[in-house]
């Protein structure tokens, strides 16, 4: 293990000693900020966001984001370990957001260190270590954008087995109401609500949406929860569904939500538009230079920071998917250790 991953893993261990759950990362941040400190980097913060430029920062030149965050989900109920005691066994580091995303932030905070004194630089670097990704609150990355220099390119620390996660589909979450009459189910007058919502779960279970994604196939809805009725004897007036939509790169999520209004007779309330898909080319030198690693090119079917993006970003970092959210999670030292070299190869191909 070289001194760059001894340095990460010490830094992710403690990080992971102190809890950060969305909105309550202020313990976290002030690890990243010594982290900054200690490297004699100067950093601002803001919300639990903490960002850093590169030395040399030259404005006429383009900007590379360098991101991933610090909060967490809770701990599950069936967790056998104590989630905030980071133990290496067997080349595991476990420990809540190990895996998702400690390890991708360690590395790529250790990239930007790497790369931070370097001079005639192509790109300019911006890292964020951001807040509120696993709540998509208002004070996460998106509340960094008005301040932190206009980017041209993201890389998106998440857990993606260092492969190239070339597109990622966006999220759209709909209440809909469908509208009826009560009435006394004896009698059979009124007008059910549950019927009309049916006919509407009908439409989004079996509608299919004409253009098909290349990298992420198709826009994909579930019906997620329903609530009606108060009692056996009443005809209900209203019934409440939820729609959970994941959109595509082919689709904005206001164009998605159009056709659904186009669609159905019932009442259709977005509760936000701003958790679009994202993707990069595939012909973009980040990429390419990917490729020429070794690294395979995917669609990601998982939400990210990349959703408040509007620049081409791509999604990349050590550690599996699906580890995440999981009960005694982890992330192998190697992963890590792999993670720090791939970016700064990559890096390397492009920036110098």
């Amino acid at each position: 293990m070289n001194k760059f991953t001894k340095e990460a893993i010490i830094l992710l261990q403690n990080m992971i000693a102190k809890p950060s759950f969305s909105s309550e990362e202020d313990e976290t941040a002030l690890l990243i900020m010594q982290w900054f400190s200690t490297h004699n980097i100067k950093f601002e913060s803001q919300n639990h966001n903490v960002w850093a430029k590169n030395k040399f920062f030259d404005a006429s030149k383009p900007t590379i984001l360098l991101n991933s965050h610090h909060d967490t989900v809770k701990p599950n109920k069936a967790y056998t370990r104590d989630p905030f005691k980071a133990e290496i066994i067997d080349e595991k580091l476990y420990g809540l957001g190990s895996n998702d995303a400690g390890g991708s932030l360690v590395s790529l905070l250790t990239t930007f260190v790497y790369f931070y004194h370097h001079e005639n630089l192509k790109y300019n670097l911006v890292i964020v270590a951001s807040a509120e990704e696993e709540s998509s609150g208002q004070n996460g990355l998106n509340s960094m954008l008005s301040i932190i220099p206009t980017i041209d390119i993201a890389i998106v620390g998440e857990p993606t087995l260092m492969q190239l996660a070339i597109a990622e589909k966006g999220l759209l979450v709909l209440d809909c109401y469908a509208h009826g009459m009560a009435g006394h189910a004896a009698h059979g007058l009124g007008d059910n609500a549950i019927y009309k919502a049916m006919e509407a779960m009908d439409w989004f279970k079996t509608y299919q949406f004409p253009n098909i994604s290349d990298t992420l196939g198709k826009v994909k809805m579930t019906v997620t929860q329903v609530n009606a009725g108060s009692q056996h004897n009443v005809i209900p007036a209203v019934c409440h569904f939820v729609v959970d939509i994941r959109v595509t790169d082919a689709y904005s999520n206001q164009e998605v939500l159009d056709i659904v209004k186009e669609n159905v007779d019932i009442e259709v309330k977005e509760r936000s538009l701003r958790l679009n898909s994202s993707s990069i080319p595939i012909t973009h030198d980040i990429v390419k230079a990917g490729i020429t690693l070794g690294r395979s090119t995917y669609g990601s079917p998982t939400l990210s920071d990349q959703s408040v993006l509007t620049c081409p970003s791509l999604k990349l970092g050590p550690g599996d998917s699906l580890r995440s959210h999981t009960a005694d999670e982890f992330i192998y030292v190697q992963e890590i250790e792999e993670g720090i070299q791939i970016y700064v190869d990559l890096l390397n191909r492009v920036i110098v």
